[in-house]
């Protein structure tokens, strides 16, 4: 298994993350692993009901970024492991789209680093998402790509 990337939806799992991640030969010096999973919401920011999510990415710029973030924050004191796997495909809401998981000494160097990863994947991989809703003020179902920048 890669360190980093983006996958077809169901190629793997949050346990075969941490299975593969515990085969580290550096995991002996691992006191915390910490983890984000980001699911699917649903309901919009604006309150719109969500039927849908597509995920979709130029995959080997994706894989990249990826990879990038996780090497850097490796370098981190303390840090002994980073991984980071985005899903692709059409998700309903409650669905796993996104595992972060970084390993370490100690819980506060792994918080950082988790959310370091966290931010720096939303910005620097090029991931797009294509939201389905209905409107609640209409009823009528709308479809929109969704900005990253736009849900801060």
């Amino acid at each position: 298994m890669k360190p980093a990337g983006v996958y077809k939806k169901g190629e793997l799992s949050f346990d075969d993350i941490l299975t593969n991640l515990k085969e580290n030969p550096d995991f002996k010096a691992v006191g915390a692993i910490g983890a984000f999973i980001g699911v699917v919401r649903g309901r919009s920011l604006e309150g719109h009901d969500v039927t849908k999510l597509e995920i979709e990415a130029y995959e080997e710029k994706a894989d990249t970024a990826l990879s990038t973030i996780c090497t850097e924050l490796k370098r981190k004191k303390g840090i002994a492991d980073v991984r980071i796997y985005h899903n692709l495909g059409e998700f309903a809401p409650g669905d796993d789209l996104i595992y972060v998981v970084v390993a370490g000494g100690h819980r506060n160097e792994v918080f950082g680093a988790l959310r370091e990863a966290v931010e720096r994947y939303k910005h620097e991989a090029p991931i797009f998402k294509k939201e389905h809703l209905i409107n609640r003020e209409t009823g009528k179902h709308v479809t929109r790509w969704v900005e990253e920048n736009s849900l801060k």
